[in-house]
Order: C-alpha cells, then sequence, then structure tokens
C-alpha cells in the first residue's frame, strides 16, 4: 500500500502509539493520534465517529485504565465494541491490534483474559483484521521490578522471556498496517532469550539501583505463575534487532546526559 491513506492510531498518545504515530507521519499518511487527551475515547465512544470519518486503517495500541479483572474485561471489550461498530460504519479496511504473547495461555491473569476476549471481537466481525502479539517491552523492566519490590528485595520468576525494544514493536505495527490484513495472529518478540530474575538483575546493574532480586518460581505475574513456555513466542515468530544489551547501554546513556 503505497497511496496516502487515512490511519487512526487508538491509544496513540502512549509509548507505542506515538512511535506508530510518528512512523506513519513519516510515510506521508494522514494520521489521527486519537486518545480521551484528544478527544476520541473508545470507552464512551466519544468522538470516535468523527475520528473514523474517511479512514482507511485503525491500529489499536490502547491499554487499559484499571487492570482490576472486572474493570479491565468491561473496558477492552466495551472499547472494542464501540470500536468494530464504528469502523464498520466509517468503512475501514484493516484493524490492526497490539496484543500479547501467549495471552490465550495464562487464563489466571484476569488482564490477559480480557486481551483474548478483545482478540475474539475482532475475530468474529466482518472488518479484516492482523493481530500482532508482541512480547513484553524492555522498556517493561523498570515497572516488573518495581511490582515486585518488598523493601529492597525484588522478588521474580526465573522463567524465559524473550523482551523486545518498543522501536521495534513500532516498526513491526507500521509495517503490518501499510500491508495486506492476514485475517489471523502473527508474534513478534526480540531476538534473545533471558530469564526474568537476571533481566532484572541487568537493569537494576546498568541503573545503579541497589535492590536485590530474590530468585521464586511461584512469584506471580499479571497474577499468574509463569513457566518456559509463558512469555516466549512460538518457532515462528518474526524477531525483531535490537538486543537487550544494546538498548539497556543507550537508554541508560540518554538518561545520564
Amino acid at each position: 500500500m503505497n497511496k496516502k491513506m487515512k490511519i487512526v492510531v487508538i491509544g496513540g498518545t502512549g509509548l507505542i502509539g506515538q512511535k506508530v504515530v510518528n512512523n506513519l507521519r513519516h510515510r506521508r499518511h494522514e494520521v489521527v493520534a486519537a486518545a480521551p487527551s484528544s478527544g476520541v475515547n473508545t470507552f464512551t465512544g466519544e468522538g470516535l465517529s468523527e475520528a473514523l470519518r474517511g479512514a482507511q486503517i485503525v491500529v489499536d495500541v490502547a491499554n487499559a485504565p484499571s487492570w482490576e479483572d472486572k474493570a479491565v474485561m468491561d473496558f477492552f471489550q466495551t472499547a472494542e465494541r464501540n470500536l468494530l461498530a464504528a469502523e464498520a460504519a466509517a468503512g475501514v479496511q484493516h484493524h490492526v491490534l497490539l496484543s500479547i504473547v501467549d495471552a490465550d495461555q495464562l487464563p489466571a491473569s484476569g488482564y490477559l483474559r480480557a486481551k483474548v476476549a478483545q482478540e475474539n471481537l475482532i475475530k468474529a466481525s466482518k472488518i479484516p483484521f492482523t493481530i500482532v502479539r508482541s512480547t513484553q517491552f524492555f522498556e517493561f523492566a523498570k515497572g516488573i521490578v518495581q511490582s515486585a519490590t518488598e523493601g529492597q528485595t525484588v522478588r521474580l520468576s526465573p522463567a524465559l522471556m524473550q523482551p523486545i525494544a518498543a522501536d521495534d514493536v513500532a516498526a513491526a505495527l507500521t509495517g503490518f498496517a501499510l500491508s495486506e490484513p492476514l485475517n489471523g495472529t502473527v508474534e513478534i518478540a526480540g531476538p534473545d532469550r533471558i530469564r526474568m530474575d537476571e533481566f532484572a538483575r541487568r537493569f537494576l546493574s546498568a541503573t545503579h539501583d541497589p535492590r536485590k532480586v530474590t530468585t521464586d518460581v511461584h512469584a506471580l505475574y499479571f497474577g499468574t505463575e509463569l513457566n518456559d513456555q509463558s512469555l516466549t513466542p512460538g518457532k515462528n515468530a518474526r524477531l525483531a534487532p535490537t538486543h537487550f544489551k544494546e538498548w539497556l547501554s543507550r537508554s541508560t546513556a540518554q538518561q545520564a546526559a
């Protein structure tokens, strides 16, 4: 798809959304960065029909404001129904969703159950779609550490993960948005596997944080215990180029500057 198109990025002011918006604008497309702060609210429906008027493509990278089980399910289902209805009325030709690798393999997590419900609504609609399931972002390191901290101890699972840089996620989403709909699901991941506890240790070391990581096979993540298959993609995943080591070096250098 080389012609200029109108593309709406739902969640266009967030970490991934801003990057996708910039990528698409760089390619000379007309891009709407849709978010409650810009008057577009998928949960209430406010501003949706206006934002989508004349749009060919929608990229949905919005996140829920609350991760409590009932609230997050309500958010993703309500927002997705509103969005799909508005897309059908506007004649949108491609719906791209950012989701999470192995979301359907961790039913104990209310957040991941909600993401699966969101995916199912998209699959059941008549709008051509591409679901992009990503592994955890490098940028989540600080949040992962913070959520697992008790005093000066960070208690984390040793489960394997294959994290990816946010820039690489945005690049992948941009490419999928400008391609023909897959009407299916694709996985993206970083180039290297690393255990979650070690991922945190390297981050703490690079940021000169004195907290210590304790390995605990029963430590919860998104409300569920993990194994080596929980956060790693299948063999057909598309691997991004950025290694954790180079991202860590670059991001800590930027913070120091």
